[in-house]
């Protein structure tokens, strides 16, 4: 029992083994990146990877090519298509870089084509070949068009004259230079069974390039040295302008700070002389005040003074009333006893006053005067007696006030 199990698994494990074999030797395994033919007699088939290929082995060939695409670096030096104003050829010398990208045709056919007759070549001969026939179709390109056209990437333009016309661009293509490139070696590529992919025209050098290329900075160079004077003039005005704003401003707040001063100075003038006229009005009129008061204490005591001087008078008056009276009183009493006893006592004197007067006189008139025929001695005697008399009676009256000797 046991044995029979043993040869049971061994049968499963052989037939596994076997079978594991088998599809081994009959499915073969293609990578990315590749692409294997497998032909049977007449009959072809490719695979392209990733996949499992069926291949029986001793029956079936196969051959394995990359499916890559393959990038070709070239440089092209030849002349342009340019003629002068009088149709006299000049050309340009100009050197093109380029970068061309090509790979297997997708039919079986190109596949083919391809690997019997680019990849049974060695890979440097792989290369030179996609190099010749992308260079001579540059060169082509190039004798075709002129110099302004390979530096134009976007002009279509139709070259008359022994130049051919050109087409336009393609639905995703700009520069002319690819096209002609493209539409040029596309036969030559499609022989050995590849296509094209895309061509990147890197750069179009030149000395017409280079001299308009320094032309054009020297230009945009003087043209920005312009804008930046030009700048630098706008802003030196803007900054002088600014400052020019700046001092007139600066000159108005000093004018208008020199005008308020000297209002203030006015307003201050107008207050002090305010302020003096205030004073003075105020000393007009504490003098005014003190003058009238002055004045009526002065009216108040000339009226008591003059009250007191009427009063005084009119006791004066009174009293020298109350004398007289009494004086006449006393003479009346006294009679002539008193007049003949001041006539006495004042007789010298008056004799001395009288003599004086008589010496201070120029002449003296001795005629006879009157009804009375007296003498001029006897009426001069007359005179002096009443004159004597008089001056008496008046000394009397003044030395005694009128009063008798007792009573003075």
């Amino acid at each position: 029992m046991e044995l029979s199990l043993i040869i049971a698994a061994g049968a499963v494990v052989g037939v596994l083994l076997l079978t594991s074999i088998i599809v081994t030797s009959f499915l073969r395994s293609v990578e990315a990146g590749e692409i294997l033919l497998a032909s049977r007699g007449r009959h072809l088939r490719i695979y392209r990877g990733p996949c499992k290929a069926m291949v029986v082995p001793v029956i079936t060939q196969t051959r394995r090519i990359p499916a890559q695409a393959i990038n070709v670096d070239i440089e092209i030096t030849d002349q342009t298509a340019d003629i002068d104003p009088g149709s006299r050829p000049a050309p340009v010398k100009v050197t093109v870089r380029a970068s061309a990208i090509v790979s297997v045709g997708e039919d079986e056919g190109m596949v083919n084509t391809a690997a019997n007759k680019f990849f049974s070549k060695s890979q440097s001969e792989q290369l030179s070949t996609l190099t010749d026939v992308l260079s001579s179709a540059g060169r082509r390109a190039i004798n075709l068009l002129w110099h302004d056209q390979l530096f134009n990437a976007r002009s279509a333009a139709a070259v008359t004259g022994n130049v051919a016309t050109l087409s336009p661009p393609k639905t995703g293509e700009d520069d002319e230079l690819a096209v002609i490139i493209k539409d040029a070696c596309s036969r030559e590529l499609l022989d050995l069974g590849l296509t094209f992919n895309s061509l990147n025209i890197k750069a179009v050098l030149s000395e017409v390039a280079d001299a308009r290329r320094r032309e054009s900075a020297a230009r945009a160079k003087a043209s920005a040295d312009v804008v930046q004077a030009q700048e630098e003039q706008r802003s030196r005005i803007a900054q002088l302008e600014a400052q020019q704003k700046i001092n007139d401003q600066e000159r108005a707040l000093a004018m208008q700070i020199a005008s308020n001063g000297a209002d203030i100075a006015k307003a201050e003038a107008t207050k002090q002389g305010m302020v003096r006229m205030q004073r003075e009005a105020e000393l007009a009129a504490s003098q005014i005040t003190q003058a009238r008061a002055d004045a009526e204490q002065n009216v108040i005591a000339q009226e008591a003074e003059g009250r007191a001087q009427a009063a005084r008078i009119l006791a004066v008056a009174e009293a020298e009333a109350a004398a007289i009276k009494l004086k006449a009183q006393a003479l009346t009493q006294s009679g002539e006893a008193y007049m003949d006893l001041r006539r006495l006592e004042l007789a010298p004197k008056l004799t001395r006053e009288v003599a004086s007067a008589l010496a201070n006189g120029q002449f003296v008139n001795f005629g006879s005067t009157g009804a009375g025929g007296q003498g001029a001695v006897a009426s001069g005697s007359d005179d002096v007696l009443r004159v004597v008399q008089t001056l008496l009676a008046a000394k009397v009256i003044s030395r005694n006030d009128g009063l008798p000797p007792g009573k003075r």
